[in-house]
């Protein structure tokens, strides 16, 4: 329970996006308390045995791409509070129905080397991000840079992230294994590849893949908000736990409070205390597809008929682009793909703390229409038989649960959307609505923080970050300066 009866700040919340707002404010020298509904802090990065004992696996967030990365992140003393990456052999595999799989490694030239006739061209393609992902990664991962610190690179980055991702694969490469390779990355939008704005995700998450890895939190993503947590702790925040936000009697009295919440949350908490034209413009505010994940506890590792799928800890299940985009067209016009698009994570091949000697887990997904109830567990699991065949005789025990589970998990999961709400070219930037500080509510003191706010989703920390930041203001404080990440001799 809150020891204090009044705080500078409250902050509503304990998954990554509210942790990292507490910790900014703390460390401006504000009194921050953190309230979470559940028993247990981190939102969409917890641990937890959900099939046999001794199994450990992530219900939501795992791989974190963009993680180590993190320009907030890296300002923080992680590592003294239990954070430990660790990185696969390879970030991604792409297994191919002939056999072979298309491996992503952290070197932009021996991927390249994979792509026979389309070495040059993705060279070409993510060399100079790759080259510039400190400077290009504290451009994209906040609100609009207005004016941009680096223009010349936003430009160059902007030129091919405004194109659809299907655009974007057919122009630049000529073989199916580039394109199948960027397809799936794309497919990251949760929306179609026709889709403008799509390549931008591609493109992000694959120089991320290059320049710092897609690693894992050894132990469980639960490791990394616990880290999160005990900083704050030790700068003089509080935490509660079993502190459920329904509305505003439930709020200590603080100077401002910020909400790690989706629109919709928001709007039933604050109700008629928002102006009517804000409350219209949160309710027209779009939610995205929900995706159906599984988590199975496994006998022995994946048998993939391309053994090296198994230096990575994600492989993109899906085959040729053309397939990807039919399933993602599929899920956006409201109907389940029979061959859907599946992101799998095998983190017990690096991290072999989750499982029992000998023993593995997988965690998977696919797109569903939002508000789905239907179970995609056997067709998730024919996808990954189908590139590694002998697949199902190795599992022990599964797990699932459907979109709407997701959301009956975390709340802000709105009919499963892992998203924080559609991420297109209306709905970046300008999420929740088009403000000059998008964190800002016409209340005064009141902000939102969670990933409906630039830059949207992932585990990064800096939607807190940006949020906390418009709040100090409002408390006279300053946000302390984030630490660019430099690539550590990534080979080009």
């Amino acid at each position: 329970m809150p020891k204090k009866s009044r705080y500078d700040a409250v902050v509503v919340g304990a998954g990554p996006n509210g942790l990292s707002a507490a910790i900014t404010l703390a460390l401006a020298g504000s009194s921050v308390l953190v309230l979470e509904a559940k028993e247990t802090i981190g939102g969409g990065c917890r641990s937890a045995e959900l099939t046999l004992p001794g199994f450990i696996h992530d219900p939501c967030a795992t791989i974190h791409s963009l993680g180590e990365t993190s320009p907030f992140f890296r300002s923080l003393p992680l590592n003294e509070y239990g954070v430990e990456w660790v990185y696969p052999l390879a970030s991604l595999a792409h297994p191919l129905d002939d056999g072979s799989a298309v491996i992503l490694e952290r070197s932009v030239e021996m991927t390249s080397q994979e792509l026979g006739e389309d070495a040059k061209a993705y060279a070409k393609l993510f060399s100079p991000l790759v080259e510039n992902w400190g400077k290009l990664s504290k451009e994209l991962l906040g609100p609009a840079p207005v004016p941009p610190r680096h223009p010349f690179l936003l430009a160059r980055f902007g030129l091919d992230a405004l194109l659809p991702a299907a655009t974007l694969a057919k122009g630049r490469f000529k073989g199916k294994r580039a394109r199948a390779l960027f397809a799936g990355l794309g497919a990251h939008s949760i929306q179609p590849l026709e889709k403008t704005l799509t390549s931008a995700f591609g493109l992000m998450l694959g120089a991320s893949a290059h320049a710092g890895g897609w690693p894992v939190t050894r132990g469980g993503s639960q490791a990394l908000v616990d880290a999160l947590a005990q900083y704050l702790v030790s700068l003089g925040g509080e935490v509660a736990t079993n502190c459920p936000v329904r509305s505003q009697a439930d709020l200590p009295n603080s100077r401002v409070t910020l909400f790690d919440v989706t629109p919709k949350q928001l709007l039933a908490i604050l109700g008629d205390r928002l102006p009517s034209g804000y409350r219209k413009k949160l309710g027209k505010y779009r939610y995205g597809p929900g995706v159906c994940k599984v988590d199975i506890a496994l006998d022995g590792p994946i048998p993939w008929k391309d053994a090296n799928c198994s230096r990575a800890g994600t492989v993109h299940l899906g085959g040729t682009l053309e397939e990807i985009a039919q399933g993602e067209r599929d899920v956006w016009r409201g109907e389940h793909p029979q061959k859907p698009f599946v992101i799998l994570a095998q983190q017990t091949l690096f991290d072999m703390s989750r499982a029992p000697q000998g023993k593995h887990t997988v965690w998977a997904y696919c797109h569903v229409p939002n508000g789905s109830t239907e179970d995609m567990s056997e067709r998730i699991e024919g996808q990954i038989e189908r590139f590694a065949p002998g697949f199902r005789e190795r599992i022990l025990a599964k797990t699932t649960r459907t979109a709407v589970e997701i959301e009956e998990y975390n709340p802000n999961y709105i009919g499963g959307d892992i998203n924080g709400g559609v991420q297109d070219l209306s709905q970046h930037f300008t999420r929740p609505t088009a403000r000059i500080v998008p964190y800002s509510t016409p209340l005064e003191g009141i902000f939102l923080c969670s990933s409906s706010t630039p830059p949207g989703g992932g585990v990064h920390g800096m939607c807190g970050y940006f949020a906390a930041k418009a709040a100090l203001a409002v408390l006279g404080r300053k946000a302390g300066k984030l630490v660019e990440f430099q690539p550590p001799g990534v080979s080009l």
